[in-house]
């Protein structure tokens, strides 16, 4: 038997491909799926795609098919505090939250690796396209091969730690390959849909959501105004809004008007047209990797800015505190506070943090 290895298996294909390729190199595979909801306490409220008990059921037919041992791992209470309550509590300030890299980072890759070890297993797999490369006893993450399934962005602020032991055995595959790699293997997931939505909101309606979790009374009204502070409406609280939305803003106007800034402090919407969109220069806090040379000097990257935002040419500036300020060469729109800005040199990344907000003190 060959070296111990989890896979973190969500019941779709890229998770169960991966355990099944493992299990082909000769690996001591275990299949692992995380239980992240008292599905018993209220039933009207259903998780989707990497949550349910249909995944879950999905992913112990795969390993039954390949022939690994599988067990359910229950991190309710830790999603709860450390994915779910981050995610409202972004929204009530002002920011638009990114609950799938947290969900990497705090449980695959921090409660799943202390299983791991519990297991005795060196490493933890997961069906993500991405990859990891030593260079000078330093991890780096790298680009999936296939450009439109790249997730590094989901995965830049995984520790030192995690990516040594992080295995992605679909870093070099597209997405083709990795469904006949399925359909030859006998997995019944071989041609599964993939979700678009956030796996805790099936119905994608996450205002609801929020309020749901905050309770009505905390919910403040508010004014939407233009960028010259004039109010041309009102709002139902902040949490309905995210930078960049154009619909369900209910203004008639001449132009169509987009949410341009998030003002917590005074519940505030402040609304522009669409040529009032561009960014030029941002701050990103809690920036990760050792990426500034030693007289902290500025260095040039590329920048990503959301999922599926075409990472731009960009200088990045040391400012303190794990603060750093981003100037894009050429301005982008919709630079969100709340999501990840990620740093790239080519193919791998070299740090990253969160985008804050325009009047976010540098602490």
């Amino acid at each position: 038997m060959g070296e111990r290895i989890i896979v973190a298996m969500s019941g779709g294909v890229d998770s169960s491909t991966a355990a099944a390729i493992l299990k082909k190199e000769g690996y001591d595979t275990i299949g692992i799926a995380m239980q992240i909801w008292d599905y018993s306490r209220d039933i009207s409220e259903k998780f989707g795609t990497c949550c349910s008990l249909e995944d879950i059921s999905g992913a112990r037919r795969v390993a039954e098919t390949i022939g690994i041992p599988f067990y359910v791992l229950n991190l309710e209470r830790e999603f709860k505090k450390e994915v779910i309550d981050y995610f409202v509590h972004e929204y009530m300030e002002g920011r638009t939250p990114n609950p799938c890299i947290f969900c990497n980072n705090k449980l695959k890759f921090d409660h799943l690796v202390k299983y791991a070890r519990s297991m005795g297993a060196e490493k933890i797999a997961t069906g993500h396209y991405a990859g990891v490369e030593i260079k000078k006893e330093r991890y780096f993450l790298k680009k999936g091969r296939d450009r439109v399934k790249d997730q590094s962005y989901y995965l830049f602020n995984l520790s030192q730690e995690q990516l040594k032991m992080a295995k992605f055995p679909l870093e070099h595959m597209p997405k083709e390959e990795v469904r006949f790699l399925a359909q030859e293997a006998g997995l019944h997931i071989a041609h599964k849909k993939e979700s678009q939505e956030i796996c805790f909101i099936p119905d994608n309606d996450y205002r609801r959501f929020v309020s749901s979790k905050i309770g009505e009374h905390l919910i403040r009204p508010g004014k939407i105004v233009t960028e010259k502070g004039e109010v041309i409406g009102e709002h139902q609280g902040i949490h309905n809004f995210t930078v960049g939305q154009r619909k369900g803003l209910g203004i008639p106007w001449s132009t169509p008007l987009y949410v341009k800034r998030i003002d917590p402090i005074q519940n505030r919407i402040v609304v522009t047209d669409k040529s009032g969109m561009k960014t030029e220069n941002f701050h990103v806090r809690e920036t990760t990797g050792t990426i500034f040379p030693r007289d902290l000097s500025p260095i040039s990257a590329e920048v990503k800015i959301r999922s599926n935002h075409i990472p731009q040419r960009a200088l990045l500036k040391p400012l303190g505190n794990a603060y750093t300020e981003v100037s894009f060469t050429e301005p982008q729109e919709a630079v969100t506070p709340g999501q990840a800005a990620v740093f790239y040199d080519g193919d791998t990344v070299i740090g990253g943090g969160w985008i804050a907000r325009e009047e976010e003190p540098i602490k």
